[in-house]
């Protein structure tokens, strides 16, 4: 059974940094690109960052480049996303997903490409 379990989220006072965890079961997630997704309420799901499987590239939205760093443990089957300098906009539920259309592709930050979703965490940003 394919299982995406995110961990690591919380409540985090502006400037702090936090681990995300994306923990996969019932395949092996460096096959696939794995990206990381947000969707705060009342706005769209967005594209944070994903990893790729052909040669371990790794993409950003604009608005998290520099603050956010995605890397895999093959090993541990798991995803990690490290955030740091959090701003209150940053506030939202945050997915992992797997890409399973290409094994060993590039990734993508659409959505629309990944089809195996985890329940998502709840990362707050607030003082």
């Amino acid at each position: 059974q394919v299982q995406l379990v995110e961990s690591g989220g919380g409540l985090v006072q502006p400037g702090g940094s936090l681990r995300l965890s994306c923990a996969a079961s019932g395949f092996t997630l460096d096959y696939y690109a794995i990206g990381w997704f947000r969707q705060a309420p009342g706005k769209e799901r967005e594209g944070v960052s994903c990893i790729s499987s052909n040669d371990g590239s790794t993409y950003y939205a604009d608005s998290v480049k520099g603050r956010f760093t995605i890397s895999r443990d093959n090993a541990k089957n798991t995803v990690y996303l490290q955030i740091n300098s959090l701003k209150p906009e940053d506030t939202a539920v945050y997915y992992c997903a797997a890409d399973i259309s290409l094994l060993f592709s590039i990734c993508v930050l659409s959505p629309a490409r990944y089809y195996y979703w985890g329940q998502g965490t709840q990362l707050t940003v607030s003082s």
